[in-house]
C-alpha cells in the first residue's frame, strides 16, 4: 500500500452520453469544476462524435474550450472515433485524445461502423495528419464481447502489437459489458505489461455484474497504471447490449483511501458532488456511498 493510484474520471463523456435529456454545457462544466475541486486531475471531458449518433455531445467544442480555460493545468482529453473528431479536438485546444477500437470486430462494426482494417486505416490518418496530438487507444471488449464471447489473451496481445507498431504507447483495457472476473483481469494485466513494458495501461471496468470494484482492484494489484471510473457509476456503452453502469468513482476512491493507497482525491467532496447531480438527474446513480445517511 501507499502506492499512488491515478484516478481517471470519464463521467463527463461515458457517464452523460447515454442520457436522453440534454444536459446544458454550463452544467457539464460545473460538474467538471466539482471533479477538479475534489482532486481529480485526469478527466475525459467530452467526445467529438456525430451529434446524430450521440446528441448529448453536441456541445463538445464549447465544453472542451471552457474546461481548458478554467483548469489549464489538468489532464483533459476527449474520445474521438475518426480523423474528423481528432481534428475538432485539436481545434478546441486539446492535446490528447483517445481513439476507440474494439477487440471484437462485431462490436467494432456496431459501435463505430468499421471493420478492424478500416479502423486501423483511420488511426493511421490521425497519426499522420495530426502528429502533435497524443493518441491513446481504448480497446473495447478487451475482456469479452456480447456478440462473440470471451477471447484468449493471445488475441488481445496480437491486437495490441499491431497498435504498438504504429507508435501507440497508451492503452485502456475496457470491460465494455462487465464480463470480466478478477482472475481474468489479473492474467490479462500481467501479460500485457510483460509484453509491452514501456507502455501505459489503464483499466475501464463496467459494473454490470456487480464486479466493478473487485475487478478494478485486481487490475491495480496486477500493476495497472491508471483506473477509469465515473461519478455515481453513471454510464455504459449505447452500442453493446447490457452494458449498464461503470465503476463508481466515489466508491472506488473510498476503498483505495481506506486501504492505504494514495489517490490525492477527497472522497467527501466526490460524494457531495454526486448527490447534487443525483438531485438534478434522478434515478441514474448507483454509487453505494450515495445511499449512506452521512458522508464518509
Amino acid at each position: 500500500m501507499g502506492r499512488k493510484i491515478e484516478i481517471v474520471e470519464v463521467g463527463p463523456r461515458d457517464g452523460f452520453q447515454n442520457l436522453c435529456d440534454y444536459i446544458p454545457a454550463e452544467e457539464k462544466l460545473r460538474f467538471i469544476d466539482g471533479l477538479a475541486d475534489a482532486g481529480i486531475t485526469h478527466i475525459q471531458v467530452t467526445s467529438f462524435v456525430s451529434p446524430k449518433a450521440i446528441p448529448q455531445m453536441k456541445d463538445a467544442t464549447e465544453v472542451a474550450k471552457e474546461a481548458l480555460a478554467r483548469h489549464p493545468g489538468l489532464d483533459f482529453f476527449a474520445l474521438v472515433p475518426n480523423l474528423r473528431g481528432a481534428q475538432a479536438a485539436k481545434d478546441a485546444g486539446l492535446k490528447k485524445v483517445s481513439n476507440v477500437i474494439s477487440l471484437s470486430e462485431s462490436h467494432n462494426k456496431a459501435n463505430i461502423r468499421k471493420t478492424h482494417e478500416e479502423s486501423f486505416a483511420e488511426l493511421d490518418k490521425i497519426l499522420e495528419t495530426l502528429p502533435e496530438l497524443e493518441v491513446s487507444i481504448d480497446v473495447a471488449t478487451a475482456f469479452g464481447c456480447p456478440f462473440e464471447g470471451k477471447f484468449p489473451t493471445e488475441k488481445l496481445l496480437s491486437f495490441l502489437d499491431v497498435l504498438y507498431k504504429k507508435g501507440i504507447r497508451e492503452f485502456t483495457l475496457c470491460d465494455t459489458t462487465g464480463m470480466a472476473n478478477p482472475a481474468q483481469v489479473r492474467e490479462v494485466v500481467t501479460k500485457v505489461k510483460e509484453a509491452f513494458p514501456d507502455a501505459v495501461f489503464e483499466a475501464h471496468i463496467h459494473d454490470t455484474r456487480n464486479m466493478g470494484m473487485v475487478n478494478t482492484l485486481a487490475a491495480i494489484e496486477a500493476g495497472i497504471d491508471k483506473v477509469q471510473s465515473t461519478l455515481g457509476g453513471l454510464g455504459g456503452c449505447p452500442f453493446a447490449p447490457g452494458a449498464s453502469g461503470n465503476t463508481s468513482t466515489e466508491d472506488l476512491v473510498n476503498m483505495l483511501n481506506e486501504m492505504g493507497y494514495e489517490t490525492g482525491v477527497d472522497v467527501e467532496k466526490l460524494v457531495s458532488l454526486a448527490r447534487e447531480e443525483k438531485a438534478k438527474i434522478p434515478g441514474i446513480y448507483s454509487g453505494h456511498l450515495l445511499n449512506m445517511p452521512v458522508t464518509v
